[in-house]
């Protein structure tokens, strides 16, 4: 008695060509740095500090009023702005005002 194999047959399947091309993106090269750390300097002074603190502290209290219309002020930012704006005003090392 002779074994008999079955064959089985393989279906080809068959991929379209896509014409689209692929996207390759490319890693951006970036230097590799020694273990030097940048030596961070302060962007605002302390005494720059100490006059954003004294407008919180008088807008807490309910006294902080604004400039030209002499409302009070109520919102945190405004009373940053404030604080800031002064000690530019008085040559506290503040950044230059963000223009718009």
């Amino acid at each position: 008695m002779a074994a008999t194999r079955k064959k089985t047959i393989r279906k080809k399947t068959i991929r379209k060509k896509t014409t689209a091309k692929k996207t390759t993106a490319k890693k951006a090269t970036r230097k590799k740095t020694t273990a030097r750390k940048k030596k961070s300097t302060r962007k605002y002074s302390k005494a720059a500090g100490e006059s954003v603190r004294k407008e919180m502290d008088a807008m807490k209290a309910g006294k902080l009023r604004s400039g030209r219309s002499g409302k009070k002020v109520t919102s945190r930012k405004q009373a940053i702005a404030i604080g800031l704006s002064e000690a530019r005003r008085s040559g506290k090392k503040v950044p230059k005002k963000k223009s718009s």
